[in-house]
């Protein structure tokens, strides 16, 4: 296999969730690159639309569809219809994601005052929706012994985060180990299953804090490499992932931070 054919998506069909902005986007504009039939989705369906109409005069194999992923049968009704119009569903991002909040640094964020209607909002998204979007893959690709899943967790489910919402952490712990035990499960049946494991990126998530120059300011002081990143430098590694040239990696948890969880 040539080296330009191992990064080729041409004729592959790939689900983006979060799509609509920030690392979803970045995701779902890689695989369009790369050649393949990409529906994006997202909760908000005006981003999303406006997304798709931008990327389809460049691309016409986009395309979009409403979805919240805490809605177990809206997931499952999405990829049933996807596989069944395209044939098969070669690769998943389940990115799909919201803030906690600030963690305990401050006053809102220390555990006597933890919302537990945040809380379970934050973790039917981030854990339930990437179990959702996960298991719904799964359903077709075992059949066929094929297929990429490829989870966007967080270094704050690595280690502990006083910069991050108790909820949020503890979602991304939790997706990092369900990747690794379905990465176990579906290794037989040739269904590849890994983790992005983003540090601070200049997105919209947490009200699109770290575009404001003086957070990013403070954060540059953790990052060895001295900034924050933008959402296209997620591009190699997303690609990397979904397509034939990871054909010996699951279970991988995958940290892009700037070598923050180096230190």
């Amino acid at each position: 296999m040539s080296l330009a054919s191992l990064f080729d998506l041409t004729g592959r069909s790939v689900l983006v969730t979060g799509a609509a902005s920030g690392l979803g986007l970045a995701f779902a504009e890689t695989m369009l690159e790369a050649g393949a039939r990409t529906l994006m989705t997202d909760v908000d369906a005006q981003a999303l639309d406006a997304q798709v109409k931008r990327l389809k005069s460049s691309y016409p194999l986009v395309e979009g569809a409403t979805l919240n992923v805490a809605d177990a049968d809206a997931v499952d009704g999405l990829v049933n219809d996807m596989a069944s119009r395209h044939g098969a569903i070669h690769c998943v991002f389940a990115n799909a994601g919201i803030s906690a909040g600030r963690g305990f640094v401050v006053e809102a964020g220390q555990l006597e005052n933890i919302d537990l209607a945040q809380w379970d909002k934050v973790l039917r998204i981030n854990l339930d929706g990437v179990l959702h979007t996960v298991r719904a893959a799964a359903r077709h690709m075992k059949p066929r012994r094929e297929g990429r899943i490829v989870v966007t967790t967080s270094i704050a489910g690595l280690r502990s985060e006083s910069l991050s919402g108790y909820a949020y952490v503890a979602s991304k712990a939790a997706a990092n180990n369900l990747v690794r035990q379905a990465a176990i499960e579906l290794a037989p049946h040739n269904v590849l299953v890994n983790a992005i494991a983003p540090g601070p990126f200049a997105t919209n998530i947490n009200g699109g804090r770290l575009r404001l120059p003086e957070s990013a300011e403070r954060m540059r002081t953790h990052i060895p490499l001295g900034r924050v990143a933008q959402a296209d430098e997620i591009k190699g590694l997303a690609l990397l992932l979904a397509s034939p040239a990871s054909s010996y990696m699951t279970g991988t948890v995958i940290p892009v931070d700037g070598g923050a969880s180096a230190r």
